[in-house]
């Protein structure tokens, strides 16, 4: 049965700074969040959880502000460690204003050592620790107030437990010789969590029908999904409540030139083409001015017959290696980086190699798939 957690409420910045002084001395602190972001862009924290062995610390964020000294304690110091932390890492940022440092990511440390890429929190403490946690508070509303004892102990189990879980991972990283693998995961993590503007930019690569575009079509989704990223940011709205990757896609597509064009774009509703039909076609119009020798060159069709047989050669390389390694294809290389390399080699572009770990173990083989398709070609 799981333990009962000694529990600390702290709802005021002096039990906060209280707090932290008390832990300021550890090695390793876990952390957790509870929020909402149904209607928010942002996340919105209702519940900040740590522990270094012992007590597990409640912040409730609805009546506290980040202090000066929790926000040391989260950018420096001790080790960080969090389960599945992307959006956690988004709350800190949020909420703090700081960028977790360092940080170990017990989820990602796991598909370092295992076949299961996205192992969740219950089953990693069963693995780990051998204990079954409760999770009737899993969709539990935790911004009313005050909170139930249940809802209490169930956040503390999230991040008592983390300590005991990352010892083990952490001697079998070890063994292993992959704990600077997991080193090098979490800072990129941590880069693509702060890189807002530059993954604004980025966006519209994420749309898995690029490629049945035209250079100008993906030159008005770009410039599309750049201003909607903006604007959700600003007015801190859910992308979807302004514009959907699906719509904003569909614009491209069809290029409208009025309001009228606009409107009969599928998914297009009346009040959207009213408040922001103007600054839409704007965009498309922008786009149809580019200078040709400016505009991005299209994704190679995964349909095409040189692109299947370049994809399926490299995606032997990485199966084999992820056997050798134990882990999970995915782990080893992702569909985008693979679908990405074969682009490039088609094009005559320079291929985007991974670097760090995966780079010293794929590229000389991945290179070698393509030479020899390029030779029988």
């Amino acid at each position: 049965m799981p333990l009962t957690p000694e529990i600390r409420w702290i709802d005021t910045p002096e039990a906060l700074d209280d707090a932290c002084a008390e832990v300021a001395e550890a090695d390793v602190i876990a952390l957790d969040t509870e929020f909402f972001r149904e209607k928010t862009f942002h996340p919105v924290p209702a519940l900040i959880q740590f522990c270094v062995g012992g007590a597990a610390y409640l912040v409730d964020p609805t009546t506290v502000a980040c202090t000066d000294a929790f926000r040391r304690l989260l950018g420096e110091g001790p080790l960080k460690l969090l389960h599945a932390s992307s959006e956690d890492l988004e709350v800190f940022n949020h909420w703090a204003g700081v960028a977790i440092s360092p940080l170990v990511d017990t989820q990602i440390a796991q598909s370092l050592l295992g076949e299961v890429p996205a192992m969740g929190y219950q089953k990693l403490v069963e693995f780990w620790v051998g204990e079954t946690l409760p999770k009737d508070e899993t969709r539990s509303n935790w911004l009313i107030r005050p909170l139930s004892e249940t809802q209490k102990t169930y956040a503390a189990l999230d991040v008592i437990y983390l300590l005991s879980v990352w010892q083990g991972q952490r001697d079998s990283l070890e063994r292993h010789g992959r704990l600077a693998w997991l080193e090098e995961e979490c800072r990129r993590l941590v880069e693509q969590t702060t890189r807002d503007e530059e993954s604004d930019g980025q966006w519209y690569l994420r749309q898995r029908q690029l490629w049945r575009l035209s250079p100008r079509q993906i030159e008005a989704y770009r410039r599309l999904t750049i201003w909607r990223e903006g604007e959700v940011r600003r007015r801190d709205l859910p992308r979807g409540w302004l514009a959907s990757d699906k719509l904003l896609y569909g614009i491209a597509e069809r290029m409208p030139e009025n309001r009228f064009e606009l409107a009969g774009v599928d998914g297009m509703k009346p009040p959207l083409v009213k408040r922001e039909g103007d600054t839409l076609l704007a965009l498309v119009r922008e786009a149809r001015h580019v200078e040709e020798g400016e505009l991005p060159t299209p994704p190679w069709s995964p349909m095409d017959a040189g692109f299947k047989k370049r994809y399926k050669a490299l995606k032997k390389v990485v199966t084999r290696e992820a056997e050798a390694l134990g882990v999970a294809p995915e782990v080893v290389l992702r569909r985008r980086d693979l679908e990405a390399l074969v682009s490039a080699s088609l094009q005559g572009e320079p291929l985007p190699m991974p670097g760090g770990w995966r780079g010293e173990r794929l590229a000389e083989p991945l290179e070698d798939a393509l030479h020899q398709i390029s030779e029988v070609s």
